[in-house]
């Protein structure tokens, strides 16, 4: 499948949702993005979750939605297989591929349709003996951005999807590095892994780039594990000048885990902001992972909050809500693996997302409640 995601594309995609609601799409990039997100992180490796993946997301998709994320290691490459199946059934429903935005990651190792029992054979077999890695580039017995241990998943998540060009290809949470080397070698490591996804841009394989974290934005400059947002940056500004790819960051955010928004961590010149406003600032797009926290979050969210964001909605799409209307957030994502939950999450397709004058108060709700 050819092409990739477009400013006309994108734009033509949201003029088919004429009921939707004020805010659900927004501008990211130049293109037109959804304000839901489809994941596709949890589920069984079997033919059956398989199946229902690929039905979900082509019901995503007619309901309202164009970003799709996943990554190669998600249920060992099984979710990727089952985004190129369902692109392949809404490319013959008449949707284009300029109006979908895919985007995968990599650094963990993948496996192959099922988990590898040896681990270090697994890789050895698969990368050391390939000459893509060696034992001392994997860091915590999973890890490697190795350049071309990257160029490798690139290819294969090229292969598994279907695709000519991936929209966006996230590093998949680089702290996992800092488990086994100093920040040093860390950024040197980072910084070859930017030159190398510059490459891929000028080869028409991927479009954007970016970092998936998990605790890297939301935790302490002194603290091991931390990320700051200007550093990298500046790594990408490096290799590719002012007209890099890094330019988009997803990290967890929902009522439980609240840092981008309150949380002051990130340096930027004389400054002191939160990941959010940091990045706003250097023209980075924020996607939120983790929106519902695997569905924890249901059945604890209190009625004078669900009031405010939109009553007669379930505490899954509060909490989508949530997300999606605060400031600096492009895009909620939402694991949806069959069609039941992608119905009752699209429902807020028609919605206006809350307006920002009034969020500062449902965030302080959230906060002292939640």
């Amino acid at each position: 499948m050819t092409g990739f995601a477009t400013v006309v594309g994108t734009a033509k995609f949201s003029e088919r949702f004429k009921n939707a609601g004020k805010g659900h799409f927004r501008f990211a990039q130049g293109l037109k993005l959804s304000s839901i997100g489809i994941g596709t992180y949890l589920g069984n490796w079997d033919d059956e979750t398989d199946e229902a993946y690929t039905n979900s997301i082509v019901r995503f998709v007619e309901l309202g939605g164009n970003v799709i994320d996943t990554a190669i290691n998600y249920r060992f490459q099984r979710s990727e297989r089952s985004i190129g199946r369902a692109l392949k059934v809404l490319f013959e429903k008449g949707f284009q591929r300029e109006e979908i935005f895919v985007a995968t990651k990599a650094g963990y190792l993948p496996f192959d349709g099922e988990p590898a029992w040896n681990v270090e054979k697994y890789f050895e077999e698969n990368f050391v003996k390939r000459g893509l890695a060696s034992f001392e580039d994997l860091a915590d017995r999973s890890h490697c951005i190795r350049p071309e241990y990257l160029q490798s998943q690139i290819d294969k998540s090229l292969e598994n999807l279907g695709l000519e060009t991936i929209d966006l290809f996230y590093i998949h949470n680089p702290e996992s590095q800092l488990h086994s080397v100093d920040r040093e070698t860390f950024e040197k490591r980072l910084l070859r892994a930017f030159e190398l996804l510059e490459r891929n841009r000028q080869d028409g394989k991927i479009k954007f780039y970016g970092v998936a974290t998990w605790n890297g934005f939301r935790t302490a400059p002194e603290k091991k594990f931390y990320h700051s947002l200007e550093q990298f940056y500046n790594l990408a500004k490096q290799v590719g000048g002012e007209t890099n790819g890094f330019k988009f960051v997803q990290l967890p955010y929902n009522f439980s885990m609240l840092e981008a928004y309150f949380y002051k961590n990130q340096p930027l010149g004389e400054k002191r902001l939160t990941v959010l406003e940091a990045a706003k600032e250097l023209g980075i797009t924020v996607m939120c992972s983790a929106s519902l926290l695997q569905g924890s979050l249901i059945n604890h969210i209190p009625d004078e909050i669900r009031k405010l964001l939109g009553d007669g909605l379930t505490d899954a799409a509060v909490a989508i809500q949530f997300v999606r209307s605060t400031p600096g957030v492009t895009t909620a994502l939402v694991g949806m693996s069959q069609i039941k939950h992608v119905e009752e999450n699209m429902s807020l397709v028609s919605f206006d997302v809350v307006e920002e004058d009034s969020f500062e108060r449902i965030f302080n709700l959230a906060s002292s409640e939640l």
